[in-house]
C-alpha cells in the first residue's frame, strides 16, 4: 500500500500539527483534502496508508447545511469496515463515533482549554500511556461544544470531568479523539483570532489560553509525539 496520507482538513489552521511531524519522520508523504476545494467523495478511501479527520467549527450531524458530511461519512464506513487505519480528532472523532452509528450532539458545556485526560485502565495499555509523564498527566488542549455515546464495540481511552467519552479505540486500527493533542504551541495564536466568540462564551480569556499554551504547549508536543509514533509503529510493517 501506498506511504500516503489523507488528511481531510475543515480550517487550514486545524492541521496535522505533531502528527505531521511524527509521520514525516517515518517517511510518509501528506495530502491534505481541503473541504470547500473539491468534491469530498473523490478520493478513495481505501488508497492512502492512513486516513485522518481534523477538527473544525461545525457539527458532525448538520447534514442540511454541510452537503459533505455524507459522502465523508461512507468514506469512513468504507475505511473502518476494511480494517485500515484512521485517526479523527475532535470532529473527526464525532464522525467516526457516527459512522459508528454512535449519536453525536451538543454537550451542554463546552470545554475549552487545558485540562489532563483520566485514562482508563485500556488507555494506560494503549499509546495514549504517552500522556502521563512520571506518573502525571500531561494537560491537554480542548475545544469542543459537542460530544458523542460511545459507539457499539469501542473501548473507552479517556475521559475528563466535563467529557465522558475523550477518547477511543475501534479494532486496532480506529483512533479517535475528541481533544486536540495535535496542537502546536507555534500555531496556536490563528485559534484565538478565529473564534473569540467561543472563547468569550467559554468563559475564559484570550490572555488565560494564550498563557496555558505557552506554560503547556511544549510538554504536550512531546507526549502527542511518543503517542502518535507509538500508534503508528504498529502498521509499520504489513501496511493494512
Amino acid at each position: 500500500m501506498k506511504h500516503e496520507v489523507l488528511a481531510i482538513r475543515h480550517v487550514y489552521f486545524e492541521d496535522l500539527g505533531s502528527l505531521e511531524h511524527v509521520l514525516g519522520d517515518r517517511g510518509h508523504l501528506v495530502r491534505y483534502l481541503d473541504v470547500g476545494r473539491g468534491r469530498i467523495d473523490a478520493p478513495n478511501p481505501l488508497d492512502p496508508s492512513l486516513l485522518v479527520v481534523l477538527g473544525g467549527p461545525i457539527g458532525a450531524y448538520e447534514d442540511a447545511d454541510y452537503p459533505h458530511i455524507a459522502p465523508l461519512l461512507s468514506m469512513l464506513e468504507r475505511r473502518i469496515a476494511a480494517g485500515l487505519p484512521t485517526i479523527g480528532i475532535c470532529l473527526g472523532s464525532q464522525l467516526i463515533a457516527r459512522a459508528l452509528g454512535a449519536r453525536v450532539y451538543p454537550s451542554g458545556a463546552p470545554e475549552l482549554g487545558w485540562s489532563p485526560l483520566t485514562l482508563t485502565e485500556a488507555g494506560r495499555a494503549s499509546a495514549l500511556r504517552h500522556l502521563e509523564a512520571d506518573g502525571k498527566p500531561v494537560p491537554v488542549f480542548h475545544w469542543h461544544g459537542d460530544t458523542f455515546d460511545l459507539p457499539a464495540g469501542a473501548t473507552l481511552l479517556a475521559s475528563t470531568e466535563k467529557c465522558a467519552h475523550q477518547a477511543f479505540a475501534w479494532g486496532e486500527h480506529v483512533l479517535a479523539l475528541q481533544c486536540h493533542p495535535e496542537v502546536l504551541a507555534d500555531r496556536f495564536e490563528s485559534w484565538l483570532v478565529t473564534y473569540p466568540g467561543d472563547i468569550a462564551r467559554s468563559g475564559t480569556t484570550v490572555a488565560k489560553l494564550r498563557e496555558e499554551t505557552a506554560r503547556h504547549g511544549a510538554g504536550l508536543e512531546r507526549a502527542a509525539r511518543a503517542m502518535f509514533g507509538e500508534w503508528l509503529d504498529r502498521f509499520a510493517s504489513g501496511e493494512r
